[in-house]
């Protein structure tokens, strides 16, 4: 078992910045790919970024990410991070951590005009 645990999100206008974060624990030994989805309301989870946790490699959904997502990760901390930029109202959304086939509780990201 993998317990994922977001935290970070919150409430910004456009043009604002978060730091998204998700600590894992449990049997983290097993994780290659570690990252991030999204859900907007009514919409289907969409895959934003991930990491490979023994290689270092970073994905991203370009479509979303658009150069202003970065993921990171401290293999020490089992945690990895998402650090937004210039957040638009299309990214609100509820950020969920995935490793496997295990999902965090997620974190609310909300962006006003």
């Amino acid at each position: 078992q993998v317990q994922l645990v977001e935290s970070g999100g919150g409430l910004v206008q456009a043009g604002g910045s978060l730091r998204l974060s998700c600590a894992a624990s449990g049997r983290t030994a097993g994780i290659n790919n570690i990252g991030w989805f999204r859900q907007a309301p009514g919409k289907d989870r969409e895959w934003v970024a991930s990491v490979n946790w023994r290689a270092g490699e970073t994905f991203y959904e370009e479509s979303i990410v658009k150069g202003r997502f970065t993921i990171s990760s401290d293999r020490g901390k089992n945690t990895i991070y998402l650090q937004m930029l210039n957040l638009q109202p299309e990214d609100t959304a509820v950020y969920y951590c995935n490793a496997v086939t295990f999902w965090g509780r997620g974190t609310q990201v909300t962006v006003t005009a």
